[in-house]
């Protein structure tokens, strides 16, 4: 997971811990967590208006040859 052990995970836990506090860290961590969902089912399933996008391009593209 990007070259990251578990000695450098729990130091930016602990950094985290610091910064934001206890109460905080749960709040970003499901935020994070909500985030990183979200992106990764866009990026296995692209919307609808994405797909509009890449066909007027690609017709525009033949129109112009």
């Amino acid at each position: 997971m990007f070259g990251l052990g578990v000695p450098e995970a729990a130091l930016i836990g602990v950094v985290a811990l610091l910064i934001f506090g206890p109460k905080k860290l749960p709040e970003l961590g499901s935020a994070l967590g909500k985030t990183l969902r979200g992106f990764k089912e866009e990026m296995q399933n692209p919307s609808q208006e994405e797909d509009i996008a890449v066909d007027t391009e690609s017709k525009e593209a033949k129109e112009e040859a």
